[in-house]
């Protein structure tokens, strides 16, 4: 009889379960912007999705073509209201509905929409007309979701910037500015009810831009560097990921909110920026990008959410060459309009599998050396 000594055992089932969990990345997702006169077509772009680790993809409105061209892949798909649509959305209950008509009922379930963002950064927006109506909106587009029985299979929600949080540093200090007050907390009790996640776009990069140190930098890519220590809890946070979701994280709790999912709508770090910029490069758009992946992978979690990895949407899939703004803000993208990568940051499902295969053979180069016979 063939027996397998404990070593060998034991490395099995640690490739084992990495094989799970690389089969089963839902938490890697891409925002997938259309500001740019060259993209590729839907179909091509389902095509290059299907060849990556990407489990889910962000519209940031409800493109019909994308959509289908998503139908039958089994990716989740985000799709959002325009900012412009939240005062109908709030005011008439038949928009609502026919928003869900026309935008969701033709294409699910064969298309996966699991999540609708009314709007997109509304409470750091200045416009208090959209702010006093997201909250109405977001109801009306649930109330419409209900009427169709999809209420319980499509989440809604909205996406909010860092600039929600008063304070963020040290992470356990984290809370929401004051000044949205009832707002934020009728927002937060929505959540809380319909089971939805509470959206969020934590940039590294900003910090970094904010203060341009090469320990700042380090701590923002995820490489060596010192730590930064949280002088409430004493834990020490080796990057600034980990420092603002748990910036957020505290500031639910802080607003008694402990059973809403906290999704990272976007993150990511530009390749290539304006002249005077000093933090887009290939180099570090790889790093960051490169790194949270395998952060992600590691199911490590964050300090305060340990052992789970938050979904996270990477910005981006395309370089948008029509977006308004600096530079950087046009020149994120992960993949050339060709198809090809800019850099790669560890998202084909073929490095994957030659990682997979290298650790098979080490298994068994391991096992041939030590199997023996009884």
């Amino acid at each position: 009889m063939v027996v397998l000594p404990y070593t060998v055992a034991f490395l099995l089932l640690s490739f084992l379960q990495t094989v799970k969990i690389a089969n089963s990345q839902s938490f890697i997702g891409i925002n997938y912007g259309q500001v740019g006169d060259n993209l590729p077509p839907p179909s091509s772009t389902a095509k290059l999705l299907q060849s990556t680790s990407i489990q889910k993809v962000r519209l940031y409105g409800s493109d019909p073509a994308i959509i289908k061209a998503l139908a039958n892949t089994g990716i989740g798909i985000v799709i959002g209201t325009a900012n412009g649509d939240i005062p109908g959305l709030a005011s008439d209950p038949n928009f609502a509905k026919s928003w869900i008509n026309t935008n969701v009922l033709p294409f699910y379930p064969a298309s996966n929409i699991i999540l609708i963002t009314v709007g997109n950064e509304v409470m750091t927006s200045n416009d208090q007309n959209l702010i006093n109506k997201l909250l109405p909106a977001m109801q009306n587009v649930q109330n419409a979701l209900n009427d169709a029985s999809l209420g319980g299979k499509i989440k809604v929600s909205t996406v909010h910037s860092m600039g929600v949080l008063k304070q963020s540093e040290p992470p356990s200090s984290g809370s929401f500015d004051p000044s949205y007050g009832d707002l934020m907390k009728g927002l937060l009790e929505f959540n809380s009810a319909n089971g939805s996640p509470f959206a969020i776009n934590p940039y590294p990069y900003f910090a970094y831009r904010s203060d341009t140190r090469p320990e700042t930098l380090a701590f923002c890519l995820f490489q060596p560097n010192a730590g930064r220590i949280d002088g409430n809890t004493k834990i020490k946070y080796m990057n600034m990921f980990d420092a603002q979701v748990d910036a957020v994280y505290s500031a639910l709790n802080s607003m008694g909110i402990k059973n809403v999912e906290i999704v990272v709508a976007e993150t990511g770090w530009p390749y290539k920026g304006d002249d005077n910029d000093g933090g887009p490069s290939i180099e570090n758009a790889k790093a960051y990008n490169g790194n949270l992946i395998a952060h992600l992978r590691s199911m490590v979690g964050t300090p305060l959410m340990p052992g789970k990895s938050v979904d996270t949407y990477l910005f981006a899939l395309y370089d948008e060459d029509l977006k308004p703004g600096p530079g950087s803000e046009r020149l994120s993208g992960l993949f050339k309009t060709d198809l090809t990568m800019i850099y790669d940051a560890g998202l084909s499902t073929s490095n994957q599998v030659r990682t997979k295969f290298t650790c098979i053979s080490l298994v068994f180069r391991v096992f041939n050396s030590q199997v023996f016979y009884s």
